[in-house]
């Protein structure tokens, strides 16, 4: 009887080991599995916190970007200037080259004219050293009678005339010899200083073209620069939340199969928003930008298979397969009146039809991996009229 006694006091204390045993070796893989996860999420955060040192200098690059593009802006502008200083001075060339040469043709005209004119005065000169110089008194005495005096007298005067003629022919031509020699003096002088402005004009010119091709090229690296470091924190981001996102749904697929007699659906999980959570499970990916564009829901990491609940009564309003849905796999979206729809992607199959009225927490269609994921997940949207907004705002 004592023995009966001590055997089935004996019971409790084995079953509780066995309970702790089993508890143990299930417990174990999702342990190891969890401290995958926080070494993951550990390195996310410095990824992050790396992605922030490079969003930084992004900004930097941008910055730069903006910068140069507004100096090569400024360069060529001035090259733009100085394009119409050069053609101005040009033009200037060509107007002193045109003078200079009409300059030079007047003064051989000039030239020859004064020559003649030496020529003639040299020749009176001549014969009135010859025949010498008469005076009015010798024109008197010799004169037969009153008329041949008037004639002599007339005579003598007009040669007089002619020789003053003569001599101011000869300095008109020579002070207008003077004049063409200091006009042609001046044309050249102008286009020495109008070559020597071309010539500085041109020097400005090239460095300003060389100044463009450098900005350009500063602008290019910058550009690389920029998209580089772009490529690689979108890789790594990308690497690591895809990561995790596998590590959670084998935690979730874990637990899952270690429930003994699970609910088909599971138990309806209520927030303080208006909409019930369509799956039980961890939020492995947010709302918000991801790998250069919007994230438009929210990633639920939990078992293939796991039913999905309406978020909360409405109607089908979008039924699409994973050959037409563009990377939403099966996707699902219901409309719940007054602008507000809930949309449910990479399902494995459909439960509900298009246009089928629906209950809040009726079973839609099954979590699975179709479309472009990284492992079994629900990806949840809330959409208000039309636009994506943030679900755990109304969770």
């Amino acid at each position: 009887m004592s023995k009966t006694r001590l055997a089935t006091a004996a019971l409790p204390a084995a079953a509780a080991a066995l309970v702790s045993l089993l508890l143990l070796s299930t417990a174990a893989p999702a342990e190891d599995l969890q401290s995958k996860v926080d070494a993951k999420e550990a390195t996310l955060s410095k990824v992050r916190e790396r992605k922030g040192v490079l969003t930084t200098t992004i900004t930097r690059y941008r910055k730069r970007i903006e910068s140069l593009t507004g100096e090569i802006a400024a360069l060529r502008s001035h090259e733009s200037r100085v394009r119409v200083r050069l053609n101005a001075k040009q033009a200037e060339l060509d107007r002193a080259v045109a003078d200079l040469k009409v300059a030079k043709r007047h003064l051989a005209v000039v030239r020859a004219r004064l020559e003649r004119a030496l020529v003639a005065l040299r020749e009176r000169l001549v014969a009135i050293y010859e025949a010498g110089t008469p005076d009015m008194l010798s024109v008197i005495v010799s004169a037969d009678g009153y008329d041949e005096l008037i004639d002599r007298a007339e005579y003598l005067n007009r040669i007089e005339g002619l020789d003053e003629s003569v001599v101011a022919r000869v300095r008109q031509l020579r002070d207008q010899v003077k004049r063409t020699v200091a006009r042609l003096r001046s044309t050249k002088n102008r286009i020495e200083a109008a070559r020597n402005a071309i010539g500085a004009e041109q020097q400005a010119l090239a460095e300003a073209r060389a100044a463009v091709q450098s900005r350009q090229a500063a602008l290019v690296t910058a550009r690389q620069g920029r998209e580089a470091a772009l490529g690689r924190i979108n890789t790594v981001e990308r690497h690591m939340e895809g990561s995790l996102a596998k590590i959670q749904a084998r935690i979730a697929a874990q637990l899952q199969s270690t429930t003994s007699a699970p609910l088909p659906a599971g138990p309806i999980r209520y927030g303080s928003g208006q909409l019930i959570w369509p799956v039980d499970g961890p939020v492995v990916s947010g709302f918000g930008m991801r790998w250069g564009r919007l994230h438009a829901g929210i990633d639920i990491a939990v078992p293939a298979g796991t039913p999905i609940r309406a978020a909360a009564a409405g109607s089908v309003v979008l039924l699409e397969s994973e050959a037409s849905s563009g990377g939403y796999g099966n996707f699902t979206c219901l409309d719940h009146g007054g602008g507000l729809q809930t949309c449910y992607a990479h399902q494995s199959s459909f439960a509900v039809s298009s246009g089928q009225s629906i209950s809040q927490g009726q079973v839609i269609g099954y979590v699975g991996c179709t479309g472009h994921c990284f492992g079994d997940h629900l990806h949840f949207e809330v959409r208000v009229n039309g636009a994506p907004t943030d679900p755990l705002g109304y969770l």
